[in-house]
């Protein structure tokens, strides 16, 4: 086991014992059937230039010196593949993705291996230990470690868990899709909040539109809004029929009055419709706050034909806390929970089982009323009507909550907030 930050300088001799340089930085290469990559081939600084020979032609890697097999002279140089990686130039000191802790992190040392006569790269570390290693305090880090009984493993990342962030000419990042369709919009939204504008656009590219509406939904609506600000309407628009309308609107509220006129006319009618009747009430209203994708049944109904209904309509609605009963007019007269529904015998109709005294709120009342409807009856999501009592929408507990709970303390509460979405 060695770290690069012990490998780099040190000096690569002849076939004879002479000095021909000291080493640079080291070529690897990923396999298909194998997770961490191979050393392929090492970088030799010498005085006036750099030649790259194959790791193949080194008689050792792992010593104080690097002696060569053969005379320099009589070793082919080794040309660079675009596939290769250089440790050093590419990896040391650079961000990357650690896919496993969905996080962003900067790599202070690469570890090395030696598996079945070859090198590999083993794990990168992230901790402090590294940083230490390379000023060359790493026996004061370790020895403080243990005394205060820190874990020094857990800087260290596997490379099977790493995608690092670099760039080819075309400025596209190196990301595998399949790697971020592994990522949670939660994490992956945690991932572009540490990085740059630049990395942040290339990153949101790779992600399909269900993704990234996803992953949009998990930041601040300003946020969506800067990190928009790069893709085409016709892009966004499509994004935005894939959001949930109350989450599109709050996203539009941010954007100038006449792109957002542009996108909503780029969108699907009823989908645009939906946003632009959000549109018209203020934010921190039940109407601003509230999301029009509910499930709503007829009173004359039986069980079987609501489950029937709701397996129908179910993949449409994100959010099915309760089932809502309105008559033909759409005036709300009653609701009940999908166990209510399960409990009920098949040929029961929905008017014999259903909760006629349901608490709601009005289009009109502000945040702070609905948070206190929500926590007095221990609600998920509250319905919104008219002055007749019609049903409009639903606000949900954590958008109820959003403004008055910090996000520092959302974060603490995964098991109320993540449930929720």
């Amino acid at each position: 086991m060695a770290f690069i930050s012990e490998l780099t300088g040190r000096p690569v001799t002849d076939f004879d014992g002479t000095k021909i340089g000291v080493l640079k930085d080291l070529v690897a290469r990923s396999r298909k059937e194998f997770h961490h990559p191979v050393i392929d081939a090492v970088v030799i600084q010498r005085k006036r230039d750099q030649v790259t020979i194959p790791y193949s032609d080194l008689a050792a890697l792992l010593s104080v010196a690097i002696p060569l097999k053969r005379p320099l002279g009589e070793i082919h140089p080794y040309t660079l593949q675009e596939e290769d990686i250089l440790l050093v130039k590419d990896v040391l000191d650079k961000q990357i993705i650690d896919i496993d802790g969905a996080r962003v992190v900067r790599v202070n040392d690469i570890e090395l291996i030696r598996v079945n006569g070859s090198i590999v790269v083993s794990n990168v570390d992230v901790g402090t230990l590294g940083i230490l290693r390379r000023i060359g305090l790493e026996k004061i880090g370790r020895w403080l470690a243990s005394r205060f009984k820190v874990d020094t493993s857990q800087g260290q990342i596997s490379w099977e868990f790493v995608e690092p962030l670099v760039h080819d000419q075309s400025m596209r990042l190196k990301v595998p899709v399949e790697k971020l369709a592994e990522l949670h919009p939660s994490d992956i939204a945690d991932i572009i909040s540490d990085l740059n504008r630049v990395q942040t656009g290339q990153l949101l590219d790779k992600l399909d539109l269900e993704q990234l509406a996803d992953t949009l939904e998990e930041v601040e609506p300003d946020f969506q809004a800067s990190l928009l600000h790069h893709m085409p309407d016709e892009k966004i628009a499509d994004v935005l029929e894939e959001m949930s309308p109350d989450e599109a609107a709050d996203l539009l509220a941010e954007l100038p009055q006449e792109r957002t006129k542009k996108l909503l006319s780029l969108m699907e009618h009823d989908e645009a419709e939906e946003v632009r009747k959000l549109l018209t009430y203020p934010e921190d209203t039940a109407g601003g706050l509230m999301t029009t994708e509910f499930a709503a049944v007829r009173p004359n109904l039986t069980a079987s034909q609501i489950i029937k209904q709701l397996r129908m309509i179910g993949e449409e609605i994100e959010l099915l806390y309760y089932v809502y009963v309105t008559d033909e007019s759409g005036h709300l007269i009653g609701d009940f929970s999908l166990p209510d529904l399960i409990m009920a015998l098949p040929g029961t109709q929905v008017s014999e089982f259903m909760n006629k005294r349901v608490v709601s709120v009005h289009l009109t009342d502000e945040q702070d009323e609905i948070a206190q409807v929500v926590a007095k009856y221990n609600l998920r999501a509250v319905p919104v009507v008219d002055d007749n009592e019609c049903l409009h929408g639903i606000v949900t507990a954590d958008d109820a909550l959003d403004k008055i709970i910090p996000t520092s303390w959302k974060k603490r509460l995964p098991r109320f907030f993540g449930g929720l979405k």
